[in-house]
């Protein structure tokens, strides 16, 4: 069976049928996103972020062009994007500035990136002096000019390079090749942000951090440009913001908070949960509708909003919690669940519901998600195909991303 156009319509239009409803009369499983907690969270992080390191927020915690937008206007730099698909996606929504802090290697994606740099400001991490090349090369065949960091392994064990002579001669051949502009050096203290003991990540945090910024410094001392040294998570963005010769952080999660990180920022409320329902109780165990296929399982248990429950286990469509005897969760009953971690969830939806007071106001694409080249409603949402038929009209702002509609000024 292939899926038609007018089909894709039917199912955006499908969801945004949700508008108006409250929030507990969706159906399930459903991704709610609590506009009043997250306009705070932006808030809180720009307040945090006014310099001299500057916020660079990562497009993967959240995935989409209405919290990107909302992102800039708070004060963000740019933003941070894990994939060329994702920023090919902000790019597309007419945001211009973005770092894609990872790898990029292969044809297409490298076609791909050279292509969007005619419309955005690109930078990208680079760790091999072989895909450097190939950069170049794509960029020639486009016609732009491509930015570059230097990527530094801090002590992730992932990407980057392992040795500050390999960042020097990994430079000098990106300084030499065209189409390439040499702008400083990025990495990722992925291993620190997740410490639960604010001392020994504080302590990790700065080792990671001293060595990249050592890695700046040799390659200043060299005659390099370093006009950027990008780092961060929203576990560390309060201890590698602070450390000196940091310019940029990439923190991005602290926009919804979930399970993982309540402990980590306690400063950040959850403004993601999944909507679920109870769909079967005997005595001690309450069975939900979403598992793994709706919920992201990375890091730390979900949980149930306002229930005292015990994950047991989750499978592929069903999560399993342990109760009292006595709690009061019935079969048909909604509950919310906070995420054990935001951006696996995230990928596993193709839209939000975006909530204020109790009621769903509008529905927002996930741009980018699964393999990243954008799912049937995102690819709708982007052709307005919404509003051609007629979807969008109880929509804030005739079928706008409600913050640059009619709820424009509202405040948590």
């Amino acid at each position: 069976m292939h899926t038609t156009p007018d089909a894709a319509v039917t199912g955006w239009l499908g969801l945004g049928a949700a508008i108006g409803r409250p929030r507990h009369e969706l159906t399930t499983p459903a991704l709610l996103l609590d506009l009043p907690v997250v306009r705070a969270n932006i808030a809180r992080m720009a307040a945090r972020t006014r310099g001299p390191t500057r916020l660079r927020p990562h497009l993967k915690s959240h995935k989409s062009a209405e919290l990107a937008r909302m992102q800039i206007e708070a004060g963000a730099i740019g933003l941070t994007a894990a994939t060329v698909w994702e920023a090919a996606a902000v790019v597309a929504a007419g945001l211009d500035d973005v770092l894609i802090a990872n790898e990029v290697v292969g044809e297409e994606k490298v076609r791909r990136l050279a292509e969007l740099a005619r419309a955005a400001r690109l930078t990208v991490a680079v760790d091999h002096v072989p895909s450097a090349e190939a950069l170049s090369a794509a960029a020639g065949a486009a016609g732009t000019r491509i930015g570059v960091l230097v990527d530094v392994d801090v002590g992730l064990g992932r990407c980057g390079v392992r040795t500050e002579q390999e960042a020097l001669a990994l430079a000098e051949r990106v300084a030499k090749l065209p189409g390439l502009q040499l702008r400083g050096v990025m990495g990722y203290e992925g291993h620190c942000a997740l410490e639960p003991d604010r001392g020994k990540r504080a302590a990790a945090v700065r080792t990671a951090m001293a060595r990249l910024v050592g890695v700046a410094g040799v390659l200043h001392s060299a005659g390099f440009p370093v006009e950027v040294v990008s780092a961060g998570g929203t576990g560390t963005f309060d201890l590698t913001g602070c450390y000196p010769g940091v310019t940029e952080l990439q923190a991005g999660s602290y926009v919804f908070v979930d399970a993982a990180r309540t402990g980590l920022v306690p400063d950040f409320a959850v403004g993601l949960t999944v909507l679920a329902t109870v769909v079967s109780r005997h005595g001690t165990t309450a069975v939900l509708d979403c598992g793994k296929k709706t919920v992201g399982v990375d890091f730390a248990p979900p949980r149930i909003v306002g229930e005292v429950a015990k994950l047991r286990y989750v499978s592929e469509e069903h999560t399993v919690f342990d109760v009292n005897s006595d709690c009061r969760l019935e079969v048909g009953q909604r509950v919310e669940l906070i995420p054990r971690y935001c951006p696996t969830t995230i990928n596993l939806h193709d839209a939000y519901y975006v909530v204020q007071d109790g009621v769903v106001i509008d529905v927002w694409p996930v741009l980018a998600r699964g393999p990243g080249q954008g799912g049937r409603y995102e690819q709708v949402f982007r052709q307005g195909g919404t509003r051609d038929r007629g979807g969008a009209r109880d929509r804030p702002g005739g079928g706008r991303a409600v913050h640059g509609g009619g709820s424009e000024g509202v405040r948590p």
